[in-house]
């Protein structure tokens, strides 16, 4: 094919008429004024332009003004682009000279214009060089596109056709088996999430609507948990059966019989409690907790699990442990059995009720029982008034535990707990929420949690005495914060704190109880001193607990979404917190009423339940008016 001059290319003598390229489109305009570089033109529609002379690509007479674009169009429609593509060599070529050679003779105005539209129409065949120039693509590289094109078309139809049976109902297998991801975090670049896109804009419904209506979400539940399934664990939440602790080393029995106390629904028993006499009048208190640490070491692949976790994670109903079962159950505080245990002893003046000595040992301790609150709640009433009803097992010890622990409260000038905050315990049985108010501060969890703190309290400070890494819980000004640096406890009124009475259900607590495991053995801690590993276990924790933290109220909230159906509640009663947020009374159930007046925070309104949406986690309220006094 023969090189075409750099000229326009000019199908008559003194044409009147030009094509020209403008912006990407080409354009026709009559000619008014010419110079060397610039042609003055005026369109069939009578707007005058000025433009380049090396923008012009045709001259031409024939065919007129307005029609040579659009009968070139369809001229062009009928040329086989294959064919004009074989009629190419591997050389540069201008558009007229292709015209020539397609139709066997110079080319008119028409004919090299439709050409030039073709070329331009198929960029996969024709590579654009220049003014009016272009260059054949080579032939491997038009067949991968050519491939590429064919693959598009056949995943639209594919996309349409999945598409199109959500819409009847219907959930095709290749959505069903990412169902998870689509749903939580779908990848736009797959067809399947496109052929998702497309039916919920059809429907007018979200991706979560359009699969439970095709009977693909057992329950709005499931959706919720799958939610978080999805983000933290792998699968349902389970654990590879292959997964298992060691024995403990041989360990003295001590000559004690402990006991726990928990909710019932408690199985990962960290922590339980001695009383013995001692032959010089003073009482020796036990704060025994679960040695899971003597089982399996940092870096192990029992560890990598628990660090995966972080946490026991807990949900109204469910729970999804951190360690697996097989190693909570032998290593948890079960009654009748002499368990491996980290304890602390203290030495107590029965008069004073003051600590008069203390000491740290790795021994087993034999478990007499694990009690639990629902057995024992009457003591609550019982302490306070100063009564002793002598019929509830250890009594005795939980008295005097008890005494202790106001004696440990006043030593440090800090409330163990906020004593008028209300705790609500969810319990769900056979798809049936109860949801109970536990008042904090009642004497059996000041018990608990005064020797809890001074457990936690006396391992730091002999960390840190013995110079041994560790993480802590501190606050100062209103923060608390983690840190591996010994600092005090301000809200607590203690120099040292760390988080070590719950290893089968922290990781945090895990660590340190290896960390004190090697300081009471005088050997190398796992973790050194600026140990990078330690700090980012203590970021991995912290972001972790809060996510955890974050969900649990999500499904506290959703349970309380289900009670308030389970009971079929129109009309609740609620207090104003701020602005347009109540809590509605007897659940913890926080809400926006958008409705509501301008009114003082603490007054008790009506409510009127509009609408809950279970799959939105949300629920529609509107104000009725105040609660009548009296």
């Amino acid at each position: 094919m023969a090189a075409a001059l750099d000229q326009p290319y000019s199908s008559g003598f003194d044409p009147m008429n030009v094509l020209y390229e403008e912006a990407g489109s080409f354009k026709v305009g009559a000619v008014l004024a010419e110079s060397d570089a610039s042609l003055q033109v005026e369109t069939a529609h009578g707007k005058r332009s000025k433009i380049k002379a090396a923008s012009v690509l045709l001259r031409f007479e024939a065919p007129p003004l307005a029609e040579l674009i659009s009968k070139a169009e369809v001229l062009a429609a009928e040329i086989d682009t294959d064919f004009l593509w074989q009629c190419c060599d591997e050389a540069e070529f201008g558009f007229a000279d292709l015209a020539r050679e397609y139709c066997g003779h110079a080319p008119n105005a028409l004919e090299a214009a439709a050409i030039l539209i073709k070329l331009q129409s198929a960029p996969m065949y024709f590579y654009r060089k220049g003014k009016g120039r272009f260059r054949a693509a080579p032939a491997d590289t038009l067949r991968a596109a050519l491939a590429g094109v064919e693959k598009r078309r056949l995943q639209e139809e594919q996309i349409r056709a999945w598409a199109e049976e959500l819409q009847c109902g219907t959930v095709p297998d290749a959505l069903r088996v990412i169902l998870p991801q689509l749903l939580y975090r779908p990848d736009r670049n797959r067809i399947e999430t496109k052929a998702l896109e497309l039916a919920c804009e059809a429907c007018g419904l979200s991706a979560a609507r359009l699969f439970e209506r095709a009977g693909a979400l057992p329950s709005s539940h499931d959706y919720h948990l799958g939610a978080f399934l999805f983000e933290h664990f792998a699968g349902d939440g389970g654990f590879s059966a292959d997964i298992s602790a060691g024995e403990p080393p041989e360990l003295p029995l001590a000559a004690v019989a402990a006991f726990s106390l928990d909710d019932a629904s408690t199985t990962e028993i960290d922590d339980a409690f001695s009383l013995t006499r001692l032959a010089n009048g003073r009482y020796r208190v036990g704060i025994h907790i679960a040695a899971p640490g003597l089982g399996f070491a940092p870096g192990s692949a029992l560890d990598k699990v628990a660090r995966a976790r972080m946490s026991t994670a807990y949900i109204p109903g469910r729970k999804i442990t951190m360690l697996p079962p097989q190693v909570i159950e032998r290593y948890s505080l079960a009654e009748g059995r002499d368990c491996p245990a980290v304890s602390l002893y203290l030495d107590i003046n029965p008069l004073s009720h003051l600590v008069e000595g203390q000491e740290t040992r790795v021994e087993r301790v034999k478990i007499a029982a694990n009690l639990r609150h629902h057995q024992v709640e009457a003591l609550d009433a019982a302490f306070l008034a100063g009564e002793e009803r002598g019929d509830l097992p250890f009594e005795a010890e939980l008295f005097f535990l008890w005494r202790l622990a106001l004696e440990l409260e006043a030593a440090r000038g800090k409330p163990a707990t906020q004593q008028d905050r209300v705790d609500y315990n969810f319990y769900v049985e056979n798809e049936r929420v109860s949801i109970v108010e536990r008042r904090r501060g009642a004497p059996l969890d000041k018990l608990v949690a005064e020797l809890m703190i001074s457990a936690n309290n006396n391992w730091g400070r002999l960390l840190a005495d013995r110079g041994v890494p560790a993480i802590y819980r501190t606050q100062s000004n209103g923060k608390v914060r983690m840190t591996t640096v010994a600092s005090p406890h301000q809200g607590l009124g203690v120099s040292h704190y760390v988080w070590a009475s719950s290893p089968l259900r922290r990781y945090i607590d895990l660590l340190n109880q290896w960390q004190l495991l090697a300081c009471l053995s005088a050997t190398a801690p796992p973790f050194g001193k600026n140990s990078a590993d330690l700090l980012a276990a203590m970021r991995e924790f912290e972001l972790t607990y809060a996510a955890y933290d974050q969900f649990q109220s999500k499904m506290e909230h959703y349970w309380c979404l289900r009670w308030l159906l389970q009971e079929q509640v129109t009309l609740s009663k609620a207090q104003v917190l701020r602005d347009n947020l109540v809590k509605f009374e007897g659940i913890p159930l926080y809400v926006r009423v958008p409705s509501l007046p301008d009114l003082d925070v603490g007054s008790r309104v009506l409510l009127e339940i509009e609408g809950i949406d279970l799959i939105d986690n949300s629920v529609k309220a509107r104000y009725k008016g105040p609660v009548e006094s009296g």
